[in-house]
């Protein structure tokens, strides 16, 4: 029902964000004086303002078209390498033939963005930092409010499964890079392929920000998953997806509702935010709006999680902790970590991480136990918090030249 209203909100002040856009259409300055004044711009501020809070925020784009190298620029085009019913596998296409002398056998990286709330693209800078060395893929996660009831349910082992299967179809010397959420999957998928003997596992694996274990460090997110119980969680924000959507009746944890638990741990920096937001427009600070729009334009950009998905993975990472534990199943089979000996580990923590804490990705090393310490490496990154441990200027400066040589290497 709460869906619902939601939907029945957005739809009731359709009609009103209708005629503030055609005000905010007739306070162009391109054309009209009034603009300029301080009226028009206090009006302007607030009609902008007013369709930021109230609008329903479209998947972005990566919008990656061309990376600047040493010699030059070259060209990148998007292309899907795979389609499942709930994830694309995206490549970052390099045309190196404007570029003389560039070279072509970068090594493979599959980047494995979170399915937890925003869209695969918040790892822009991610990519944009690794794209000049490697050869760069990603997990394109689909907004499951779009996925029709026909395609089945999606859940924890199926994550897994498609994680195994996207590094199988990249060839033989991949290296994986899980982003927050994933971590625990990313391990799982790469002890099942140890314990197959699967000639494909992979190179190295480079853990950021991961909830490998949940009872290091416990932030709030993790202390709220033990506060409660699965039922509760399965009562209270498991909701059907409404009419007309094509997942409409699939079971899903809306992205409106994790959106709404992320903003109200900082719900004073995001109102502050949005009042430098109205005073910049007021006195036409034109690049410090732009960036918060570029910032918000993403955060507020949420997708729909499957129930199956997300209940699984409450259970099994943050209450049971059973990959820690060695108790961790995939399809009735034991995850054995012991298994993996020749995959090299990364793990990258920040030092004021707020969703994953400080020693929660480096609880890794010890399911890792069979690997050589040579082959083992481990950075906390000052000054850090969890976005900034994969975007931003810590993120490009100190951490991605770090997997860059790791990965370089750890190469078949």
């Amino acid at each position: 029902m709460l869906y619902h209203l939601y939907e029945m909100n957005h739809a009731l002040v359709a009609p009103m964000r209708a005629l503030v856009n055609s005000n905010r259409f007739f306070l162009d300055p391109s054309w009209n004086p009034i603009a300029q004044s301080y009226a028009g711009r206090v009006s302007g501020a607030a009609f902008e303002l007013f369709d930021r809070l109230t609008k329903q925020y479209a998947k972005p784009t990566f919008g990656i078209d061309s990376i600047d190298v040493p010699g030059g620029t070259i060209g990148v085009v998007e292309e899907i390498r795979a389609s499942m019913p709930f994830c694309e596998l995206l490549h970052f296409k390099r045309d190196f033939k404007a570029s003389s002398g560039r070279r072509k056998a970068d090594p493979t990286v599959l980047v494995v963005a979170p399915m937890s709330g925003h869209y695969a693209t918040l790892l822009r800078g991610t990519v944009r930092a690794l794209i000049p060395d490697h050869n760069v893929y990603i997990t394109d996660w689909r907004d499951a409010r779009s996925v029709p009831l026909s395609a089945g349910r999606f859940d924890l082992d199926d994550y897994i499964d498609y994680v195994m299967s996207f590094i199988r179809e990249l060839g033989d010397d991949v290296h994986v890079i899980g982003v927050c959420q994933p971590g625990p999957a990313v391990v799982a998928a790469t002890a099942l392929m140890a314990q197959a003997n699967d000639p494909r596992v992979p190179s190295s694996v480079t853990l950021i920000g991961s909830p490998i274990d949940t009872r290091m460090s416990p932030t709030q997110p993790n202390e709220l998953a033990m506060s409660k119980s699965l039922e509760w969680f399965e009562s209270n924000v498991i909701m059907h997806v409404p009419f007309p959507n094509a997942g409409c009746m699939r079971r899903v944890y809306p992205g409106f509702l994790q959106l709404t638990g992320f903003m109200t741990m900082n719900l004073d920096r995001h109102m502050s935010a949005h009042q430098k937001l109205f005073s910049d427009l007021i006195v036409g600070d034109g690049e410090s709006a732009d960036g918060h729009r570029r910032f918000y334009d993403e955060y507020l950009s949420v997708m729909d999680l499957p129930a199956e998905y997300y209940l699984q993975t409450i259970d099994v990472v943050f209450q049971q902790h059973a990959l820690p534990e060695g108790r961790m199943r995939h399809r009735g089979h034991k995850v054995d970590t012991r298994a993996i000996t020749d995959t090299a580990l990364l793990t990258i923590e920040g030092e004021l991480d707020d969703i994953s804490g400080i020693g929660q990705t480096q609880a890794a090393h010890e399911l890792f136990c069979n690997v050589p310490d040579n082959k083992r490496a481990d950075y906390v990154q000052a000054g850090a918090g969890h976005y900034g441990v994969f975007n931003g200027s810590r993120w490009r400066a100190e951490i991605a030249p770090r997997i860059k040589d790791f990965i370089q290497s750890n190469r078949r």
